[in-house]
């Protein structure tokens, strides 16, 4: 029996409604989930809003609105987002929550207590990373990711002796206790780690951040700087530190944190020596997607180009913004994301292609007579299948399939069982018939994990005493559809 899975995605700020950059994350982590679930393990899907950042005080005070209320619509939109891309989550936490808040004081107190010390400090802070920077990592005194001037702080906070951990955290990764994927990005790691760790703040002071957040254990003049905080969501979901889902799925599972570029350093090297000082296993997997782009600029809220997934679900159909966020985009590099792009895949691929395939063997099939699927409930997969799922590598999952949707197509053509109904020997079309239907079968069982919507459709369809064609299952896109 497979072990339990523990799935996260990153949970982003609230100080701005989400965009389809999230929505890239979602339906990759969505994928692991479906999948393991599909192949047998018992999987926990977690995602959730990041709540206490300082960001959130100042869109706040922007607008004109209590940080409460703020933080409270952005998450419902975040929510909502995970019901419109048919994301499968099974836990969706608020680190406003309560439980959240005992859980992430609980955590800190089982630090190593001369893991924590006090110092004063200086440096350059950018609001919207809501990080540190040193000067050689500024471009003009500007955050490299933002644009926008970094802020000279000095304060006094509680440190965390990374240093102490530099040796456990290149030898976990080294050895792939820890797996970062791509090897690009462990090696990216390993580069870091290599030059040297030094120790990292993990308090701001309260006044600064209005007291916005959650207080430091023994300290009330300081809170919990918000990458802390947000990193022990991971542990606060399944329960930390009593209940029996923490054994369950963090230390007897396998963990996989599916998360952004611009964050690996709070998640393969902060967390994980967190971990290590708590007495906690490190997670598993953390699985490092790229940006989506905008004529090569990375799509953000702060740059005005984050357009509402929502939008995309409402003209095309959540299964289409999946199959395009998976399948013509690159999982682990930067990808162009565009409408004319989305448009043209929905075309081709999905009206054209899948919708065109299902079509044609419904039709045939309620041309020939009572026809039914006569394949296993676990048919095989396409071949490469598995083994691109099992290197994250979801463009060629689904590849596989559409392959499999391609010479089905071509073998349907090249047996001409309408030959066969036009001469009246339904007989003959219904053997002939037969093995397109369980082959479409397999199609739609393996493709639960990527097109959930579709997938259902197609295995319910083929499930009927007598099979029969029904609307399209992508219907073509009308003119004033294609040209807005």
């Amino acid at each position: 029996m497979s072990k339990p899975s523990y799935i996260t995605t990153s949970i982003p700020y609230v100080n701005a409604p989400p965009h389809v950059g999230f929505a890239l994350e979602l339906v990759q982590a969505d994928v692991l989930a479906r999948y393991r679930r599909l192949t047998g393990s018992d999987v926990r899907f977690q995602s959730g809003t990041d709540e206490n950042a300082f960001k959130n005080v100042t869109s706040a005070r922007a607008l004109g609105v209590p940080v409460q209320q703020l933080v409270d619509e952005n998450s419902a939109r975040f929510r909502s987002l995970c019901s419109v891309l048919d994301i499968s989550i099974d836990c969706f936490i608020r680190t406003t929550e309560r439980a959240h808040r005992d859980a992430v004081s609980g955590f800190l107190s089982r630090l190593q207590a001369d893991d924590l010390y006090r110092r004063e400090y200086r440096g350059r802070y950018c609001v919207g990373c809501e990080d540190f920077y040193l000067e050689g990592d500024l471009a003009d005194g500007c955050c490299p990711e933002h644009a926008l001037p970094a802020l000279e702080i000095a304060e006094e906070n509680v440190f965390f002796r990374l240093s102490r951990y530099e040796t456990a955290l290149r030898e976990l990764i080294a050895t792939r206790r820890i797996r970062i994927i791509p090897e690009s990005r462990e090696r990216e790691v390993l580069r870091f780690i290599d030059g040297g760790l030094a120790d990292i703040s993990v308090s701001r002071d309260a006044s600064r951040c209005e007291h916005w957040g959650i207080p430091f254990p023994g300290d009330a003049a300081q809170v919990v700087y918000v990458w802390i905080d947000a990193l022990i969501n991971y542990l606060s979901g399944l329960g930390f530190p009593d209940d029996a889902n923490v054994d369950y799925y963090w230390r007897d599972g396998i963990t996989s944190h599916v998360i952004g570029k611009n964050v690996w350093k709070f998640h393969a090297v902060y967390w994980p020596a967190l971990l290590l000082s708590a007495g906690v296993a490190p997670p598993d997997q953390i699985v490092v997607h790229g940006f989506l782009t905008n004529e090569g600029r990375k799509i953000s809220k702060s740059a005005g180009d984050a357009v509402d997934p929502a939008e995309y679900v409402a003209r095309f159909g959540s299964d289409a913004v999946r199959y395009f966020l998976l399948r013509h985009t690159r999982p682990f590099d930067d990808s162009d994301f565009s409408v004319a792009r989305l448009e043209q895949a929905y075309q081709a691929d999905l009206a054209n292609g899948l919708g065109n395939v299902v079509s044609r063997v419904t039709a045939l099939c309620e041309a020939a007579g009572p026809l039914g699927c006569s394949s296993s409930d676990c048919p095989p997969a396409p071949p490469s299948y598995h083994e691109a799922l099992d290197e994250f590598r979801f463009d060629r999952a689904v590849s596989s399939l559409w392959n499999e949707v391609t010479r089905l197509n071509r073998d349907i053509t090249l047996a001409k069982p309408w030959e066969s109904l036009t001469a009246g020997d339904t007989t003959n079309a219904r053997q002939t018939v037969s093995p397109f239907v369980d082959r479409l079968a397999a199609i739609g069982y393996w493709l639960e994990p990527f097109l959930p919507a579709a997938s259902a459709k197609i295995r319910e369809q083929l499930s009927e005493t007598r099979i029969v064609k029904r609307d399209p299952l992508f219907p073509r896109l009308r003119r004033e559809e294609s040209s807005a």
